[in-house]
């Protein structure tokens, strides 16, 4: 798979790009694992704005993945790769040898023609899911379980990984891809490999009309509107705001803290992502 630039015909063409889906095999859904499902605007039941900046785009279907790996101890064979609108990710159509279908996320290196199976007699291999107890410490893994049979909840966009990296008692040792460390129960489920398609953050979408097809409204800045529409508004001039960055309601945009002090799960937080203040966190070498 490789990113196709465009020829600089126009001013949205200089600066766009878009994968080329050579590795795609597959056009339509199967069906049978999909459904409708209807898009909200990011509006609420009463009609009101709780979301901004969403609505239009292009409709999609919506595919079910299976994040349980639950079919313990049946080969199946990857019959497809298929683009799914509603993630970063590929997905791989799996027949299994007593006849079902279903959808998982595509790891790195899965083609048509591999076998991949789950449970306990799996072997650590890309593509398969095993309990983090089977899985050897220092691989990568995807789809991980932040509860026994919940589904896989983390690590699940395209090109990411978690290493796994020491096992203590009945606790397995996490590095996600913020750099955050977490403890995760031995018996949760993990999909081993990395997810596919790492070149979708390589995309230039180069003009707002593609983020419009994706249901992005354009995102107007505060400063630019009047005082009673958002607090950094106003002023006679152009001017920076006069304040910290807030949000419509007086929230702090920038440096504040957004996860819930009681939060159940900060119990099993071992060291925090590595935050700066803008941009994405990396994993400490």
């Amino acid at each position: 798979m490789a990113i196709k630039v465009y020829n600089r015909t126009s001013a949205g063409r200089r600066n766009s790009s878009v994968q080329d889906f050579s590795d795609l095999t597959k056009k339509e859904p199967q069906k049978g694992l999909t459904m409708r499902i209807a898009r909200s605007g990011g509006r609420n039941n009463q009609g009101f704005t709780t979301s901004r900046f969403r609505g239009g785009g292009a409709r999609r279907i919506f595919r079910v993945i299976d994040f349980r790996r639950d079919k313990d101890g049946v080969p199946g064979k990857v019959a497809a790769i298929e683009y799914d609108p509603n993630r970063s990710a590929r997905i791989a159509l799996i027949h299994y040898r007593d006849g079902e279908k279903r959808y998982i996320l595509a790891p790195d290196g899965l083609l048509v023609g591999h076998t991949v199976m789950s449970g306990d007699r799996a072997e650590p291999r890309s593509g398969n899911c095993l309990k983090l107890a089977n899985i050897p410490a220092g691989l990568a893994v995807h789809n991980i379980e932040m509860e026994p049979g919940c589904g896989g909840k983390l690590v699940r966009a395209a090109g990411r990984a978690a290493m796994l990296s020491a096992k203590d008692g009945a606790w397995a040792y996490i590095i996600l891809p913020s750099g955050e460390m977490r403890r995760i129960n031995l018996q949760c489920r993990a999909t081993v490999g990395t997810v596919g398609n790492a070149d979708h953050s390589a995309v230039r979408w180069g003009k707002a009309g593609r983020m419009r097809h994706k249901g992005r409204r354009p995102h107007n800045r505060g400063s630019a509107m009047n005082p009673v529409d958002h607090p950094m508004g106003g002023g006679e001039g152009r001017r920076s705001g006069g304040r910290d960055p807030v949000s419509p309601t007086g929230v702090l945009a920038k440096g504040g803290k957004t996860r819930k002090r009681r939060n159940p799960t900060n119990r099993h937080i071992i060291r925090r992502r590595i935050g700066r203040r803008y941009g994405e966190a990396k994993i400490p070498k």
